[in-house]
């Protein structure tokens, strides 16, 4: 039974194919994998009597390796945006008053937020007061009354 061989040329292509997979699943999950196999292809060029476990070890090790260092790098040098609640729809609305669209028993209630209704937590209170939004827990508010 033969072995199998690779050549140096078959990691580039796979560098290739991991570059093509992060253009349709960004994250640079698999740029980070692409760049290891590239330069596993260029150690294979270079080293040319490598075998397959040797190779394999490599781009694992310098898979983990660059992508443990993005992961790193990106928690450091977090993105700045002038919109940081834009996913974040519960907390737009924290700080806002708003008036009840049902009122609150039992510690339960609901408020009506542009075109949508939300569920509230709060003191009970009858249909016509005013409530504060105070956090956001998920899709349900935590609300005190405002006199």
């Amino acid at each position: 039974m033969t072995d199998l061989v690779i050549v140096f040329w078959n990691w580039w292509v796979l560098a290739l194919v991991l570059l093509v997979i992060e253009l349709l699943a960004p994250g640079f999950f698999f740029l980070w994998m692409a760049a290891s196999a590239f330069v596993t292809g260029c150690l294979l060029l270079l080293i040319s009597v490598l075998n397959i476990e040797s190779q394999i070890f490599i781009f694992s090790i310098l898979s983990i390796a660059a992508i443990t260092a993005w992961r790193l790098y990106g928690k450091k040098h977090a993105i700045a945006t002038d919109h940081p609640l834009l996913n974040k729809r519960g907390a737009q609305y924290i700080g806002r008053v708003f008036s009840l669209y049902q009122p609150i028993e039992n510690g339960e209630g609901k408020i009506k937020v542009d075109d949508s209704i939300w569920k509230v937590h709060g003191e009970d209170c009858d249909i016509n007061a005013k409530v504060k939004v105070i956090g956001a827990r998920g899709t349900v508010f935590d609300v005190e009354r405002v006199e």
